[in-house]
Parts: structure tokens; C-alpha cells; sequence
């Protein structure tokens, strides 16, 4: 009975926001509205309880010496720092001047640094695949070769035309196949999932 309770009330709500999104009728409308903020709190209660647990995990490790001490120090005095920013008496909550700083300062430039390694390890996995000398990675690489030299800071007219080399390449090709990649994953998502809520396995095809 357990078992067929999550899928039915997935496959409820699904099939209510799929009727909402090709039916124009108020009363569904705000059935609809009332599910997805449903599905937002419990998103949110998930969230919260993700972080308590990685607090708990965290000083359990500190308690018993296990682990990397400064990395939990670390995480430990992250979380406590955004909770008090956030949650302090005459706070505004996330737009908050202290929150905003916090973010600003410490979360963006560490999501920049860990953005800029991308580029020293997409060189080092180029190289690999180009010492493999296989076709499908040769492409790759070149293609790549060739978006970075378009992305290059050239100024004049040599460097408005590739500028708007890469504007086009980014916008039309790139784009079509990441388009087409999305399809593909939100296809095979729907019907994986399909089959596991409807208990259709491959003993019954």
C-alpha cells in the first residue's frame, strides 16, 4: 500500500499540472497553484533537512576526529554564518545587506575559482583525447580549438566578426544540439520514471 501511494499522488499531480498547462479553467488553475507550492515547501522542508543533516555529519566528524577537521570547520562556520546573516533579529532574509555581502564576497568568487579550473582540466581532457587520435574526439577538439579562438579578445573589425562568429555558433548549432540533447533526457526521464511508478519492468514487456 505504501509502495503505491508515492506513484499515485506523482502520477495525480503530474497529470493536474499537465491538464492546467492545456486547459484555460480558474478552479484548475488554482488546484494546479496550490500543488506546485506544495511541491515548493516540501523542496524547501528537503532543502532544510539536507543541511542539518550535512551540519550534524560534519560536527559528528569533529567530535570524533575523523575526516578533514578544517573542512568541516569550515562548513560548519559557513552555514552558521549565512543562518545568522539570514535569521537574526531585524533581518531581511536573503536580501539582506549582510547575506548579499556574503554572497558576493565569498560564494561568488569561489564558484569563479572553481569555474576557472574548468578551463586547465578541459585542456588536460583535450589532450587525452586527442592522444587517443579517435575520430569523434578530434572533432570535439577541434570544435573546441575553434570556439576559443572566436571567444579571444581581439579588438577592430577582426574582432566584431568574431564576436558575432561565436554569437552565431553559440546561438544557432551549439544551442540546437544542447536543445536536442535536453529532448532526449526529459524523453527517457518520463519513461524511466513511467515504468517505475506503473511497475512495468522488463520481465513484463
Amino acid at each position: 500500500m505504501r509502495r503505491a501511494t508515492t506513484p499515485a499522488i506523482v502520477i495525480v499531480v503530474g497529470v493536474l499540472l499537465l491538464v492546467d498547462f492545456l486547459v484555460v479553467n480558474d478552479s484548475l488553475s488554482q488546484l494546479a497553484d496550490l500543488a506546485v507550492n506544495a511541491v515548493i515547501l516540501i523542496g524547501g522542508g528537503a532543502a532544510i533537512a539536507a543541511v542539518a543533516a550535512l551540519a550534524v555529519r560534519r560536527a559528528g566528524d569533529l567530535w570524533r576526529r575523523r575526516g578533514d577537521p578544517v573542512g568541516a570547520v569550515l562548513v560548519l562556520v559557513g552555514i552558521g554564518a549565512m543562518l545568522i546573516a539570514g535569521l537574526r533579529p531585524g533581518s531581511a532574509g536573503a536580501t539582506d545587506p549582510a547575506v548579499r555581502w556574503l554572497i558576493s564576497a565569498l560564494l561568488v568568487p569561489i564558484a569563479a575559482t572553481l569555474f576557472g579550473l574548468l578551463f586547465f582540466t578541459t585542456i588536460a581532457a583535450a589532450r587525452r583525447s586527442a592522444a587517443g587520435r579517435g575520430r569523434q574526439a578530434l572533432v570535439l577538439v577541434a570544435a573546441a580549438a575553434v570556439m576559443l579562438i572566436l571567444l579571444l579578445p581581439f579588438g577592430g573589425e577582426a574582432g566584431d566578426r568574431m564576436s558575432a562568429a561565436a554569437s552565431w555558433a553559440l546561438d544557432v548549432p551549439i544551442a540546437a544540439v544542447f536543445r536536442g540533447i535536453l529532448l532526449g533526457v526529459a524523453i527517457l526521464v518520463a519513461v524511466v520514471a513511467a515504468r517505475t511508478m506503473l511497475g512495468v519492468g522488463s520481465a513484463d514487456e
